[in-house]
């Protein structure tokens, strides 16, 4: 579908999870930015590390794409990216205009992996509810037009993941973000894989929000400790790893375990 509504546009916005910039760019998508105005957003700027996302923003910068970064609920954001997206679009608009004579109206296609944001950004530079949003994958469905000026409209795409996820890596950190369904994944396996990523990258957040003394644990013993310390026990005074597991992950994906960032481009790791 993507594929046959690109003769439609002539911009594509990819929205990318600030907090994992290379793992939610979706490889297939290369294709689709033949010929069109390349557009990258860093949306939930608000729950990455800001020094880090500053790394990405020249990498990307420095390949010629227009990159941006934004919280898509934080209305100054929106109004910033809008412009921007109005500048791109009227100049191409004028190229157009001096070829052909014509004012030709600009579309561009939102695309991204599922649960990045599309869908809110759509509506909060719309300033009206046009795109249908939840906080699971696979909400949007099918192609949503949704007009934003007089000369220029976005087109709401679905989530799409690519065929297959071999790099395990990867593959944490898309379930990490909700990107794949919850209902195939083993929530305390994981938490512990995310609970060993952050202890190395961000100990000081884990301290803080779980209130640990130590991280210097395997990420199951952080687990059962921070499940002990909230008092998630079941009957017998079990630990409940799956109850802890599934605060764990909303908790990261909310950013109130803190600003975090799990990745850097590959001339800054």
């Amino acid at each position: 579908m993507m594929v046959e509504n690109l003769k439609l546009v002539d911009m594509v916005i990819e929205l990318v999870d600030a907090r994992t910039p290379e793992s939610s760019l979706n490889p297939d998508f290369e294709q689709l930015y033949q010929n069109k105005i390349r557009v990258i957003v860093l949306n939930k700027k608000d729950y990455a590390d800001n020094k880090k996302t500053q790394l990405w923003l020249e990498h990307f910068t420095s390949q010629g794409i227009n990159i941006y970064t934004v919280n898509a609920l934080d209305s100054k954001d929106v109004r910033y990216l809008k412009n921007k997206l109005f500048e791109l679009a009227d100049k191409k608009r004028n190229e157009i205009k001096k070829r052909k004579g014509i004012n030709k109206t600009i579309r561009a296609m939102v695309v991204g992996i599922p649960n990045v944001g599309k869908s809110t950004l759509i509506n909060s530079i719309a300033g009206r509810a046009k795109a249908k949003t939840g906080d699971k994958p696979g909400v949007t469905r099918s192609k949503q037009w949704v007009k934003i000026g007089p000369y220029f409209e976005l087109m709401d795409t679905p989530g799409m993941l690519w065929p297959k996820l071999d790099n395990k890596t990867i593959g944490l950190h898309l379930s990490y973000i909700g990107s794949i369904r919850e209902e195939i994944l083993d929530p305390v396996k994981l938490a512990v894989n995310l609970l060993e990523e952050v202890k190395t990258l961000y100990p000081d957040a884990l301290k803080t929000r779980f209130k640990l003394e130590d991280t210097n644990l395997p990420g199951y013993d952080l687990l059962e400790l921070i499940a002990t310390n909230r008092g998630m026990l079941m009957a017998g005074n079990k630990i409940d790893t799956e109850r802890c597991a599934t605060t764990i992950l909303r908790e990261f994906r909310t950013g109130l375990i803190g600003d975090i960032t799990l990745e850097l481009p590959q001339e800054s790791s």
